[in-house]
């Protein structure tokens, strides 16, 4: 359980709160790059921590992203004109570039000394990976922007999307580092022996600290003299590093990668995830099918997201489409999707879980960590120290895995060369 005041400092986000002023100390994706397709296009809206900005892509390519509205009498920026390495607004003509300067004030006398004192909030944006990134926080304390491994694999070897989940970003990110639930929430194959978490459905965490957060290793027992390993990282503040080698079945995948999850806070109640795979290497080069059949697979393909949105079909609204007689006869939950699966528990649990009515047990050591581990950075910000992992370079190469081993075997021996960043 948690103390009703810890469960605010993590889930409230927005300017001035101890959660958000410890989001503000790192780079965060603001958007897809693909949102902003051209220059001089569209502004894009964009809310994030609970603050509404604007975002735009200059004529020179680069992205701005600023305060939502006008300083001059709040008119809306979205409906701006984005031209010339600025947007002006449409009320009265101001014009503010990407660093948040005024650069035109037409509608008032040439000279103006009021032009040098207005200023737009704008935060600094740096595109990696095919995501926007941004900074939020104090420029004193900015850190150089983020790193990951899978951001230097090739486009083509890549592939990052993006989806809506209706709650708060803490408990849509405990369900990604609980790997104990993908047993019961995702056996999508009732009855399955061969189903390595299935045959061990209570897997033994190990959880060991970092300065980027902390790894942890989940051990099942297959019952034949081999135990099927998963070796996990939590990335601070909400990033996880998994990865996807086997299938379940405990064949190897044809084509092999490294994965994960950013869990972006939209505001207090609502959530973007960010899902990436990486290639494990240059020969598994990702092809558009299998783009295609991999997020169809967790629910989030092409048809199965409403179309100019992020937002999935399946949904609170109709019950993420679940299926009674499917549930009975071939998978647990009886809803499609492995992420749709996650959505419609997480999602149920209400906007914001009230945990200090839980009961946590063994299997729950990664959750109990990280909580942890979130609250003493949200203190070391009150305290004016920097938080744990917002060095850049704390994980630049963090590389997850999953294999089998036989069951005495020491996994750091057995997998020693697998977890090094080779991108």
């Amino acid at each position: 359980m948690l103390k009703p005041e810890d469960n605010e400092k993590l889930t409230r986000v927005g300017p001035g709160t101890p959660g958000g002023d410890l989001f503000r100390r790192y780079w965060m994706p603001a958007a897809m790059s693909s949102e902003l397709p051209e220059k001089d296009g569209a502004p894009l809206r964009v809310r994030l921590l609970g603050e509404d900005l604007v975002a735009y892509r200059d004529t020179n390519g680069d992205v701005g992203l600023v305060d939502a509205y006008c300083p001059h009498r709040r008119a809306p920026l979205f409906f701006g004109r984005n031209e010339e390495c600025g947007i002006r607004c449409v009320y009265h003509g101001w014009k503010f570039d990407r660093n948040g300067d005024c650069v035109d004030m037409p509608s008032e006398p040439a000279g103006t000394p009021l032009q040098a004192r207005v200023k737009l909030n704008a935060y600094p944006c740096v595109e990696r990976g095919g995501i926007v990134w941004n900074y939020m926080g104090p420029r004193d304390t900015m850190p150089e922007p983020p790193d990951y491994e899978w951001m230097r694999a090739p486009a083509t070897h890549r592939h990052v999307s993006k989806t809506f989940e209706d709650c708060n970003y803490l408990q849509a990110m405990e369900g990604g580092l609980d790997t104990a639930h993908s047993s019961f929430a995702h056996n999508n194959k009732l009855g399955d022996k061969n189903e390595m978490r299935l045959r061990d459905r209570s897997p033994r965490l190990d959880v060991e600290r970092t300065d980027y957060g902390y790894y942890y290793t989940s051990h099942r027992n297959l019952g034949d003299g081999r135990a099927y390993v998963r070796i996990y990282h939590f990335g601070m503040p909400f990033q996880q590093f998994r990865g996807g080698i086997h299938l379940f079945s405990g064949e190897k995948r044809e084509y092999p990668e490294l994965n994960g999850h950013i869990w972006v806070p939209i505001d207090d109640t609502t959530t973007y995830v960010y899902n990436w795979a990486c290639a494990y290497d240059e020969h598994a080069k990702f092809s558009e099918e299998n783009i295609i059949e991999r997020e169809s697979f967790y629910g989030r393909g092409p048809d199965e997201v409403i179309p100019g949105t992020f937002k999935l079909k399946a949904n609170k609204s109709n019950d993420y489409f679940i299926d009674r007689q499917v549930q009975k006869t071939r998978t647990y939950t009886g809803i499609k999707g492995i992420n749709t699966q996650d959505f419609a528990l997480q999602e149920g649990m209400g906007p914001i879980v009230d945990r200090s009515k839980e009961h946590l047990g063994t299997s729950d050591k990664a959750i109990v960590a990280m909580r942890r581990i979130m609250l003493e950075a949200v203190q070391d910000v009150i305290d004016g120290k920097p938080p744990r992992g917002q060095d850049a370079k704390a994980q630049s190469d963090i590389r997850p895995y999953d294999g089998f081993m036989k069951v005495e075997d020491d996994w750091r021996e057995v997998f020693g060369k697998e977890i090094v960043a080779k991108w």
